[in-house]
């Protein structure tokens, strides 16, 4: 599918109610089960159960603003999951030395003056 396409699907998806959003993705679901000329990509593993609890929720006629609601607090969770997972692999790419290394600044040393020396000799 082309870029414009996908943009234009979702621009229209955009004025719809959650509801009637709902409705387009089953029938997508549908036409993807009779026609579909390859299988889809698999999701992650966080998209998969995201996905696992709002099917769950719509088969039990939960209400689309309680699942919308349920929907966006997983959303956040994901995006805080991402962001942990990039930190940790940024962590382990330093220390198994995959990442960029840099020497720390040494300060210029100072040259300490000795106090001038009075000639009192008499």
């Amino acid at each position: 599918m082309n870029e414009f396409l996908k943009k234009r699907i979702e621009r229209k998806l955009e004025t719809l109610p959650d509801e009637r959003v709902y409705q387009v993705l089953d029938y997508i679901e549908f036409l993807e089960s009779k026609y579909a000329a390859r299988t889809p990509t698999e999701p992650s593993p966080f998209q998969k159960l995201a996905e696992t609890v709002e099917d769950t929720l719509r088969a039990g006629q939960v209400s689309v603003s309680a699942i919308k609601g349920t929907m966006d607090v997983m959303s956040g969770a994901g995006r805080i999951m991402s962001g942990l997972a990039a930190a940790g692999k940024s962590v382990v790419d330093q220390v198994a030395g995959g990442g960029a290394k840099t020497e720390p600044k040494e300060e210029p040393r100072k040259e300490i003056e000795a106090p001038p020396q009075s000639d009192q000799s008499a």
